[in-house]
């Protein structure tokens, strides 16, 4: 019988110790080490992983590669042979432009996001419009009939999608090696759990052992594969820190569940750029992917109120319009109230710090709100211009015209400073109807001076921001 072997885990970080400690050395938190069984004097014939169920040499995989490991070398660059792999290209576009074009053959994806925000929702629908490839949803959450109620109400047919609902890994890497799927989404990683551990589902060891079991199998039998993960109460992706390393790209699906708009967000990516992002509108049959954002996060006004500006923003390689609200009242308590909604609270106490000590501007007595139309929060400085301009529209209590937007971020000496990619901004801006942009004057040699259809104004400070706006 071979000994138990056990260690303790920081559940924030998953720095793994031999002993107790009372702060991880690894990320400073205190009182979060656990302990775990890491190895059971099990047989290890009971205890099987996927490298028990290869295919034989002469058998080939679904994907046109043999069980057989290849014996390794070492070789120059020179020596090495490249060829461009060709991509799966999903049915949602959007899924394709956060992959960096498509679902790389033997990349495992991990997507992560809070409770109920829609992932499964999210993968369900693009295994079910893989209709041309053998697709096997893997699910340890639900029962069948919970997923099949959810693939009627997608209202998507795919003769070639199976469904699994099972937790051990052995016994899941069994029913693949039966059925050879072309594409495999596992729901959630958190819940399985492997014989070689006798650790909980969920654990720390649980979830790196279940992850290195998947990615041995997407790399030897070059199958993509999707780890749907959780989240921790922070916001961090539940489980070890080393699960992030082990996948090759890093999905967020991120929201306000009070809103219909869901963004999906790359945060690593071995095959494309981590700049991109997709954004979703959650409706009664599933995720529309939402090809033009910017017309749908500005509200279409009846009337001109004051408070409300456009800001030309950038999520990623894609621009984006979208309305910034603010509110100045006079305060009725001593201390001034600071709120927001999808933007950074410190930045808007800098920002009006700047008014009052470059424009004169007195909100040191008055309450201010901000809010980002639609639920996104936004982390893009571009959008100071548009904070600024909402901020002095409410202040003087006069709407600022409908068909102006701004693009610029606000130094602590109140200058507008330039932004990047500023001819993209403008054409959004553009082609959206806006006759008017103002920019920094610093990014004039950022795009072309002959734009036609909106007149770009380039300014410097922004006392000439408010002679500009609220000056006859």
């Amino acid at each position: 019988m071979a000994k138990i072997k056990k260690a303790f885990f920081c559940n924030s970080c998953g720095y793994e110790s031999p002993k107790w400690l009372g702060k991880c050395p690894s990320c400073g938190n205190w009182n979060t080490f656990v302990e775990e069984v890491i190895q059971t004097g099990a047989n290890p014939s009971q205890a099987t992983s996927w490298g028990d169920y290869h295919q034989p040499a002469d058998q080939p995989s679904a994907t046109g590669n043999s069980g057989k490991s290849k014996g390794t070398k070492i070789v120059t660059l020179d020596q090495i042979q490249t060829r461009e792999e060709a991509r799966i290209q999903a049915a949602d576009a959007e899924i394709n432009r956060v992959l960096g074009g498509g679902i790389v053959p033997g990349s495992i994806v991990l997507v992560a996001g809070e409770p109920g925000i829609g992932k499964s929702t999210l993968f369900l629908q693009a295994g079910l419009e893989l209709s041309n490839y053998r697709v096997l949803y893997i699910s340890g959450e639900e029962s069948e009939q919970q997923i099949k109620m959810r693939a009627a109400r997608i209202s998507s047919q795919n003769d070639q999608f199976y469904l699994l609902t099972e937790t051990v890994t052995q016994e899941i890497f069994k029913e693949i090696r039966k059925l050879k799927p072309e594409v495999l989404i596992v729901d959630s990683i958190q819940t399985l759990q492997s014989n070689i551990i006798e650790s909980s589902p969920g654990s720390i060891s649980q979830i790196r052992e279940c992850a290195a079991e998947f990615q041995r199998f997407a790399k030897e039998t070059n199958t993509p594969v999707f780890l749907i993960g959780h989240i921790t109460k922070d916001g961090s992706i539940a489980g070890p820190k080393i699960l992030e390393h082990m996948v090759d790209t890093v999905l967020q699906f991120e929201g306000d569940r009070h809103y219909a708009y869901r963004i999906l967000r790359t945060l690593k990516n071995r095959f494309g750029s981590t700049a991109e992002l997709g954004i979703y509108e959650m409706t009664a049959t599933g995720m529309r992917p939402v090809s033009n954002p910017s017309e749908i996060l500005i509200t279409q006004k009846t009337e001109e109120l004051s408070g409300s500006a456009i800001a030309a923003s950038m999520e990623g390689m894609r621009p984006l319009l979208l309305e910034v609200q603010a509110l100045v009242t006079q305060s009725v308590y001593g201390t001034p109230q600071r709120t927001v909604s999808g933007f950074d609270l410190r930045r808007l106490q800098l920002l009006l710090a700047v008014l009052e000590k470059r424009g004169g501007f007195l909100f040191g007595m008055k309450d201010v709100f901000i809010n980002i139309a639609g639920g996104l929060k936004v982390e893009d400085p571009s959008i100071d211009l548009a904070v600024i301009s909402a901020l002095l529209s409410s202040y003087e209590d006069k709407p600022l015209p409908p068909t102006i937007c701004f693009a610029g971020e606000v130094g602590l000496n109140g200058e507008i400073r330039a932004v990047n990619r500023i001819e993209q901004r403008v054409q959004e801006a553009e082609k959206l109807g806006f006759e008017q942009i103002i920019v920094s004057k610093y990014n004039k040699k950022g795009f072309d001076q002959q734009v036609k259809g909106i007149k770009v104004t380039a300014l410097g400070k922004v006392e000439e921001l408010y002679d500009l706006l609220f000056r006859d």
